[in-house]
């Protein structure tokens, strides 16, 4: 059962206008929620912000690799799937299965599916710089068919 839908920001206000970026929502109270922060962030092109969402393991190589994959993105549309988490040594692991629609700026569309993998240290031992819940890890992959059935049942 899918937990949480996050349109993107290709909807237009009116016919002819120019698209409105969705409201800006940063928030890191669940895993879902980190995600959804990070699509929004995507969405209204603020990538320092999006790639401050991820921990230690960058999604690439650097920054300027990050925003140059997303060149041509007009917007991005996001499943979740049910998020499972399981503890290990001090830390939260959850595991978020989601599928997203990439909207091109020729309006070409492609449709991703896998997982991403979030941590929550415990606050409790933490020690000055505060490590709120950030992305550890996220695998996308192609998918065929429409974006509700591409998301996985579950992550490994």
């Amino acid at each position: 059962m899918l937990s949480r839908l996050v349109l993107g920001a290709g909807l237009l206000a009116a016919a002819g206008a120019a698209a409105e970026p969705p409201a800006y929502r940063d928030d890191r109270s669940d895993p879902a929620a980190l995600i959804e922060s990070l699509y929004n962030a995507l969405n209204r092109q603020e990538y320092a912000r999006a790639w401050d969402y991820f921990g230690e393991t960058k999604p690439t190589a650097s920054y300027e690799a990050f925003v140059q994959g997303y060149a041509g993105t007009e917007s991005v549309e996001l499943r979740l799937g049910e998020v499972t988490s399981e503890g290990a040594a001090g830390s939260v692991f959850s595991h978020a299965p989601v599928a997203i629609r990439a909207r091109e700026a020729g309006g070409a569309t492609r449709v991703f599916a896998g997982c991403y993998t979030v941590r929550q240290v415990d606050p409790s031992i933490q020690e000055p710089p505060f490590q709120p819940l950030q992305i550890e890890s996220g695998k996308l992959a192609p998918a065929s068919g429409e974006l509700e059935a591409a998301v996985p049942a579950a992550c490994d």
